[in-house]
């Protein structure tokens, strides 16, 4: 056996899980890109498939990352995204506030939703701009409550309530159709639903949860007024851009998370690769080393952070954006060229770690973003462990048919490390 350290890169790419596209000749993104640099990691390695939060369950990235490194949930209360987000973008929260996740989004005169990322084209000034006027402008019909709106990055945004004198309540409905709650889970809808901005209800008879629905409704209805009429959307109309006409809000959240530090977890050194606030949020929450890394898309960068930071941790996590979006967008052509600019700008530098020192690759995804959906699904997603004297099971490419066939089988998103470094201590054994 090699006494040898160690070191596990573990890297989940947003969203890129798929299923077979007619844009590719009835491939999914994943088979139809040139990616050698992963299929060279498929060589060296063992595959499976992943249900990173439950059957049937199309999580959102939140509450699928925080499975994907080991927590489930299973005996408490998930305390929601808007929360997460919320201590991911340097928002002062405490317990009884109410925190929820917002987009930017673009509406008719009727309230129908034309576009729930108002075209994915929003500047840093006009998101700025727009939540200072909703900030000043808005007078909710509670005297004793307090409002922040901050912009995060393009249409995403949070929000949160403060009552003076007494608790908000996590337990109400979202005024965004396109997701729901369950056991204060936020999933994305998979059947057809009436796609109009929703008024918020009350999800028990409690004082609290009837305050906080209103307290929403009243924002969301106070918030489409003053967009109406905001100068950014004159000259977004103006220029032929869709105007950012409503703030959709999702995921309501009123306590403050306690949860095992990620480190204690596994008696490991952990850091982690992370750019947007839901996952800063969770790696604050979990108590993980933050190690920076430029643009979300400078995938370049990144591989040299990891590469830089070998030696000082025994895990490094990598949470990699941009196939997700391309998913969303129902652009199978536009995410397969992503998924060939990751490999050749983030995996080969990633490889070539994995076979000059003691470096073991985890690869996987926190769900599937399927192009002929455009939206999150319940589909596995591709689970690679590669390495060392990790002996291979006859895949040959990282995608989801070898997945399929792979040796490690379907597991549940929560069991992932664990299984990734069993297989590791097994190779490193039989060394």
């Amino acid at each position: 056996m090699s006494t040898e350290r160690s070191t596990i890169i573990y890297i989940l790419l947003d969203g890129v899980g798929d299923l077979p596209s007619p844009k590719l000749g009835d491939l999914t993104p994943l088979q139809a890109a040139s990616t050698p640099a992963l299929d060279s990691l498929a060589k060296r390695g063992r595959m499976g498939e992943v249900i990173t939060v439950g059957k049937d369950i199309a999580p959102q990235s939140d509450i699928a990352v925080f499975n994907m490194l080991g927590y489930d949930f299973k005996n408490q209360a998930y305390v929601g995204r808007g929360v997460v987000e919320l201590l991911g973008s340097g928002v002062e929260f405490k317990d009884g506030d109410l925190a929820l996740r917002g987009n930017f989004a673009t509406i008719d005169d009727m309230r129908q939703i034309l576009d729930r990322r108002a075209g994915r084209d929003i500047q840093v000034h006009e998101a700025s701009s727009i939540c200072q006027s909703l900030t000043s402008k808005i007078r909710l019909s509670d005297p004793d409550v307090s409002l922040v709106i901050r912009p995060t990055v393009g249409h995403r945004s949070v929000v949160r309530f403060r009552h003076k004198k007494m608790r908000l309540s996590e337990d109400i409905s979202n005024t965004d159709p396109a997701y729901d709650k369950v056991s204060g889970i936020g999933v994305a809808r998979t059947s057809p639903y009436n796609d109009m901005v929703q008024k918020s209800t009350p999800q028990n008879h409690s004082q609290e949860a009837k305050v906080s629905a209103s307290l929403v409704n009243d924002f969301s209805d106070q918030a489409i007024d003053i967009l109406r009429k905001h100068p950014i959307n004159s000259e977004r109309n103006r220029i032929g851009k869709k105007p950012v006409s409503c703030v959709l809000l999702r995921d309501a959240g009123s306590r403050v998370p306690m949860l095992e530090p990620i480190e204690d977890k596994y008696s490991m050194k952990v850091g982690g690769i992370v750019d947007m606030p839901v996952e800063i949020g969770i790696a604050n929450i979990l108590k993980m080393e933050i190690l920076r890394s430029g643009r979300v898309d400078d995938y370049k960068q990144k591989a040299n952070q990891i590469s830089s930071n070998v030696d000082r941790f025994d895990l490094i996590y990598a949470h990699i954006k941009g196939p997700d979006e391309f998913g969303h967008d129902g652009d199978a052509l536009g995410k397969m060229k992503n998924i060939e600019e990751i490999d050749r700008l983030f995996f080969d530098s990633i490889m070539q770690e994995s076979k000059s020192r003691n470096v073991y690759i985890v690869a996987s995804a926190d769900h599937s973003t399927p192009c002929i959906k455009r939206s999150h699904s319940p589909d596995p997603v591709p689970l690679l462990v590669s390495g060392r004297n990790i002996q291979n099971d006859g895949s040959l490419r990282f995608t989801e048919e070898f997945a399929a066939k792979g040796i490690l089988g379907r597991i549940f998103g929560s069991k992932v490390i664990s299984i990734a470094r069993q297989e590791i201590l097994n190779a490193r054994t039989h060394c």
